[in-house]
């Protein structure tokens, strides 16, 4: 009995359909990537999980795909280890994993190759990650994400010029529909500080990431589990409650270094933003921002639908020691990732794919016999040679089954080359969709579709 196949789960195949799709959205995210002045780069699919561990936060280390190790993986196993369960076990069985994301990649081939490259180095990378999360709508455990990230200065003109990049892709998609949500990690220092749990820092992130996800009450009493009293849990969202501006945040830091460091720098950012004329009107201020990765250290910011329902599509900030971890010091970068298959969905729910889109075959060439195909193969030369995407059917057949196919793959036109045709030294140019037949020369064929 043949075994029924199947796609692991959070997992999708793409047909042409569909990648023509992609690839109309990864060609216009590339093009304003490059742009701005951003290099291609691509690392492995795997990285050494001393690389990856600890990077993510303990959410992220326990969603990250471990590879098992060559030959007898067990090897190294020892019965008394088993007892010593999974964090025992797994350094001994795996050394590598499939790649979270990009970024932490990326810090590691600037240490590596930090002697070759000209800072600030300016890198886009665009290729799948990999996570062990539990799928849902919008939600995948192999997904691309589209990368751009600045490394070798802390100027905040970089995270605006990011801002400015959000702005051309989305524009360049015809998408309206969505809000940049800005912060700062430092100003959620300084409210971890206020509420006398700046030692829990990362938890007090990872709760108020969960914000739009489980809700106020949910995260106040997660607060108060680390912490937080009843009291500075009320102040906080009565300040994170004013999204639209500054001045509610700033009377909660008054007595916070580090908080105030954080709105000059989002206030700064909205400065280049406006000197650099970029449309400010789908970008606000939004403290209860924390993004949940533990890397970040300065401006942050996310991208989402506000038309329909789904996650971030677009996120980002600044990461002053990335690099540190690997030996490199003093090296702060920023960047930015559009999650591909989001926004795929995305434009899909809302149509906004244009005909364009679609870049398959052109014309399709008809194969009845011998003397045929030798005429339609020279003509296929030409009219690639011309730039002219052709194709021969490749045996001969009745003219419906070739007629089938062109309908099938959607192709435009269908150039038939019968014994008459070639007698004549001219073929009929067959317009699938209105039916129109006109009769051309080869070279007049090829200016006809070369204007089309």
């Amino acid at each position: 009995m043949a075994q029924k196949p199947s796609l692991p789960k959070g997992t999708r195949d793409f047909g042409p359909a569909q990648m023509y799709k992609r690839n109309y959205i990864l060609d216009h995210i590339k093009s304003v990537f490059q742009k701005y002045g951003f290099m291609p780069l691509e690392t492995p699919a795997m990285e050494n999980l001393s690389v990856l561990t600890g990077k993510y936060g303990d959410e992220g280390d326990q969603l990250l795909y471990r590879l098992l190790n060559s030959g007898d993986f067990l090897k190294k196993v020892k019965p008394e280890d088993l007892e010593g369960g999974t964090k025992l076990i797994s350094p001994k069985i795996a050394e590598k994993g499939l790649r979270y994301d990009l970024t932490v990649p990326f810090a590691r081939h600037v240490v590596m190759n930090q002697h070759d490259i000209a800072f600030p180095f300016k890198r886009f990378q665009i290729q799948p990650v990999w996570r062990a999360d539990r799928p849902q709508k919008g939600r995948y455990r192999e997904f691309y994400q589209c990368d751009a990230d600045v490394i070798g200065t802390d100027s905040l003109i970089c995270e605006a010029e990011l801002m400015g990049i959000v702005h051309d892709v989305f524009e360049g998609l015809n998408f309206e529909d969505y809000r940049v949500s800005i912060s700062s990690r430092k100003i959620l220092e300084g409210l971890a500080e206020q509420c006398q749990v700046r030692d829990q820092f990362m938890a007090f992130c990872t709760i108020l990431d969960k914000l739009d996800k489980i809700g106020e009450e949910r995260v106040s009493e997660e607060l108060v589990n680390i912490g937080v009293s009843v009291s500075d849990c009320k102040r906080l969202f009565e300040a994170l409650n004013h999204k639209q501006g500054l001045k509610a945040i700033a009377e909660l830091l008054t007595d916070s270094t580090v908080g105030k460091e954080g709105l000059k720098e989002v206030e700064d950012t909205f400065n280049y933003m406006e000197t650099l004329s970029i449309p400010s009107e789908r970008f606000v201020f939004d403290p209860s921002l924390a993004r949940g990765l533990s890397y970040y250290t300065g401006v942050i910011y996310e991208v989402k639908p506000t038309s329909i329902q789904m996650g971030t599509i677009t996120a980002g900030g600044r990461y002053d020691d990335l690099t540190g971890i690997f030996g490199l010091k003093d090296m702060s970068g920023v960047g930015i990732s559009f999650g591909i298959d989001r926004i795929f969905d995305t434009l899909e729910e809302l149509d906004l794919f244009p005909p364009t889109s679609k870049e398959g075959t052109t014309l399709l060439i008809t194969n009845f016999d011998s003397e045929s195909e030798k005429v339609a193969l020279s003509i296929l030369q030409q009219l690639r040679t011309a730039g002219i995407r052709s194709e021969l059917f490749p045996e001969s057949a009745k003219l419906k089954k070739q007629m089938t196919y062109a309908n099938k793959k959607e192709i435009p036109f269908v150039l038939l080359v019968g014994s008459k045709e070639i007698e004549e030294n001219s073929f009929v140019l067959k317009n699938m969709e209105s039916g129109e037949q006109i009769s051309h020369s080869v070279q007049a064929l090829i200016d006809t579709l070369s204007s089309k």
